[in-house]
């Protein structure tokens, strides 16, 4: 744990589940936070993965099954044909517009989950290539695996950082913390 979530309100199960969705963000930004867009998108070990493209997967992820939730489209379609482009920076992709976008799913995120009637209410995951039968999952659920899924990534991002520049995660919360001071 490199930062600490408070305790969320005596019953504000949904308070709690966003507080840990929302470290675990803090962790994938922290990882970029000072690259420059072609030191975020270096692959420094075997490994195809990126810190930008760590980003930009976290971010398509957690827009794809809000949607999904929310009975939408995902922003983007992605099969075996383009798979490979949610794991790195296309076109005119920056960091810095992922980093805006991940905030602005990130808020669209926190206005759905306390807007449901309950979290116990449930969304159809039909059958896909990786799911392999029809399924309704809670929007409980649904928190629960965003936190696992951005952790995950976060955990990768923190490995790739260090690789890259030798900074750790706690070094990056204290130079967030000084950013955020204007210091």
């Amino acid at each position: 744990m490199v930062t600490h979530v408070p305790s969320e309100a005596h019953g504000d199960e949904r308070g709690a589940l966003l507080s840990f969705i929302e470290e675990q963000r803090g962790g994938i930004r922290r990882a970029v936070l000072g690259l420059t867009d072609e030191q975020a998108s270096s692959r420094p070990s075997a490994s195809e993965l990126s810190l930008a493209g760590l980003l930009k997967h976290v971010v398509e992820m957690e827009q794809g099954w809000v949607a999904r939730a929310k009975g939408e489209p995902a922003a983007v379609h992605r099969d075996e044909s383009n798979w490979h482009e949610c794991f790195r920076l296309v076109g005119d992709e920056s960091v810095e517009s992922q980093l805006a976008y991940y905030e602005k799913v990130a808020a669209e995120t926190e206005a759905f989950i306390r807007a449901v009637p309950s979290l116990d209410d449930t969304f159809e995951l039909p059958a896909t290539s990786w799911n392999p039968k029809d399924e309704w999952l809670s929007m409980r659920w649904l928190c629960l695996h965003l936190i696992r899924e951005t952790a995950r990534h976060a955990g990768h991002a923190d490995i790739i950082r260090e690789s890259l520049d030798g900074r750790t995660a706690f070094e990056l919360v204290a130079e967030e913390q000084r950013v955020a001071a204007g210091s």
